[in-house]
């Protein structure tokens, strides 16, 4: 069980696998008002980087769920690295479907709602592990601008235009699904260039050490086209944001 091996290779040196930077992961932190001692669930953890921050600055405990054995490890050694490997934990598995032993206070999943079907499975999912008065986390993109043709919104990696909503219809949409929303923060296209951006080298270096892998000629096709493919299209309109959500 994993994911896909482009997104373990492109992605292997970033500790956020999201447009999110580290100072907004903080403030994300800080405006969530979180106590120490808070539980914190996330589904689709990545390499640790949102629970390892916060057990380190604001003391939570927290369990991460990731499909990438390789995000998984990497988790384990930032907790590790933190001095907080006794507050969160991190299981590499499918996050599909898991449910909480015990209830938390922010239950998060930050660009991965594939794992609940989309964005009202995904909030349903998070919800049977929330406790009453607890938050839900979405990581989700919008339109910045809505493309003007099928072909741009492909050019954004979506499947079409309809994939995506602008951000007031974004925020509307989580009102209709019995939520208010308490809290977000956005990406800006900084922080879009370093998640991004920070590929390209990852994939540079991994094809100079493994010239004769079979993957070789994926990853240089991908190294070839992705600086453009990204300025023209997804630096200028999508969006990405996280969304607290408090359920009615």
């Amino acid at each position: 069980m994993d994911i896909p091996r482009i997104f373990n290779i492109t992605e292997s040196a970033h500790r956020i696998h999201n447009p999110i930077t580290a100072e907004k992961l903080a403030t994300l932190g800080a405006a969530l008002r979180l106590q120490s001692g808070a539980r914190v669930l996330d589904l689709g953890s990545g390499s640790g980087e949102m629970l390892c921050t916060w057990a380190r600055d604001h003391g939570i405990v927290g369990t991460g769920i990731d499909m990438s054995a390789l995000f998984s490890e990497q988790a384990k050694h930032r907790a590790e690295a933190l001095g907080v490997a006794d507050r969160v934990s991190f299981i590499h598995d499918d996050a599909a479907g898991y449910v909480a032993d015990e209830k938390v206070d922010v239950a998060a999943c930050v660009g991965a709602t594939w794992i609940g079907g989309g964005v009202a499975g995904t909030i349903e999912l998070l919800a049977r592990s929330l406790r009453a008065g607890g938050i839900i986390l979405i990581g989700e993109p919008y339109w910045r601008q809505l493309p003007p043709t099928e072909e741009v919104a492909r050019g954004c990696l979506a499947n079409s235009i309809a994939d995506f909503l602008l951000l007031p219809e974004l925020l509307a949409s989580f009102s209709r699904l019995g939520c208010d929303v308490v809290e977000m923060v956005l990406a800006d296209q900084d922080g879009w260039d370093r998640y991004e951006a920070a590929k390209w080298l990852t994939m540079r270096r991994w094809l100079e050490a493994n010239p004769d892998d079979e993957f070789a000629k994926e990853v240089r096709a991908q190294l070839s086209s992705e600086p453009e493919r990204y300025a023209t299209y997804t630096r200028e309109y999508l969006g990405w944001g996280v969304f607290a959500l408090m359920p009615r």
